[in-house]
């Protein structure tokens, strides 16, 4: 079940650059808000598939629950609670504020993964 999956280490290392060089230049109305959302639960599920070898469900499943619960977390101002509100790291790592509109750009990322996966195991491409 442990491993060293090269191919989603090297995607992982990809989106987080991505990800980041997003949250320091951009201020835009698409591509930080919904973009980079769509590719944060990309970044987890490779990341998590980076050291497991579990079926690409299971993780696709548990990132989305996992953002699920994050989202809700900021629904319930997790960042007040916990006296983060003037880390500008957590803000930009856990988020403020809920929104339907992040719950559907997670949903998105998903589909994404899933169409890839299943696309790539009928193919036999190896990852």
């Amino acid at each position: 079940m442990l491993t060293f999956n090269r191919t989603y280490f090297i995607i992982t290392i990809t989106i987080f650059v991505i990800e980041v060089l997003i949250a320091l230049f951009l201020n835009d109305n698409f591509i930080r808000p919904y973009f980079g959302d769509v590719l944060v639960v990309i970044l987890i599920y490779c990341f998590i598939k980076t050291f497991l070898n579990c079926s690409y469900w299971v993780v696709a499943l548990f990132v989305l629950l996992f953002s699920f619960t994050v989202e809700t977390l900021q629904y319930y101002k997790i960042i007040e609670t916990l006296g983060l509100q003037n880390n500008k790291i957590a803000r930009t790592v856990i988020g403020t504020s809920f929104s339907w509109k992040d719950i559907a750009c997670y949903l998105a990322g998903i589909l994404i993964i899933i169409i890839i996966e299943r696309t790539r195991l009928k193919q036999k491409v190896p990852a």
